[in-house]
């Protein structure tokens, strides 16, 4: 394993450990679960939007390491983004994780670039998309939303 790959492994077991913003939003302006039938991961996904910004971000659920990662780095990055930012660093994920895009610019992505690893296996992919798909569910007003 080269030093990159050992560093994404680390920032995901690190985020399944730990993860953060783990907890249930009482105040949330937008929600959305999310399912996952053929591992069995479910995620709440909760928004709070104030003047065009997410002003807070949470979710809580069981699920695989992979999945509770993505959704701690996912509402690590977006906290603080405009709803136009947050849709396009999901499109920008949804397609690094999918392999319709590019590998990942560690620049722009930052610790979410760790996901990437992900493509390799890809029984895997839609516990990572799994918050992803939640959060843009829930942004559309949507109750829910399932990787079927």
């Amino acid at each position: 394993m080269n030093e990159m790959e050992e560093l994404y492994r680390e920032i995901i077991l690190d985020h399944n450990k730990r993860p953060r913003n783990f907890r249930k939003m009482e105040d949330c302006t937008h929600h959305a679960d999310g399912h996952n039938p053929l591992c069995g991961d479910e995620i709440e996904v909760f928004v709070k939007i104030e003047d065009g910004r997410i002003a807070d971000i949470s979710f809580q659920g069981e699920g695989c390491a992979i999945s509770k990662s993505s959704a701690s780095l996912m509402t690590s990055a977006l906290k603080g983004k405009t709803l136009e930012e947050a849709h396009r660093e999901a499109g920008i994920v949804i397609s690094m994780l999918t392999g319709k895009g590019a590998t990942a610019d560690v620049e722009e992505l930052g610790d979410i670039a760790a996901l990437q690893g992900v493509r390799q296996f890809p029984a895997r992919v839609k516990c990572a998309t799994l918050s992803w798909h939640a959060l843009e569910a829930s942004l559309k007003g949507e109750a829910g939303t399932s990787t079927e």
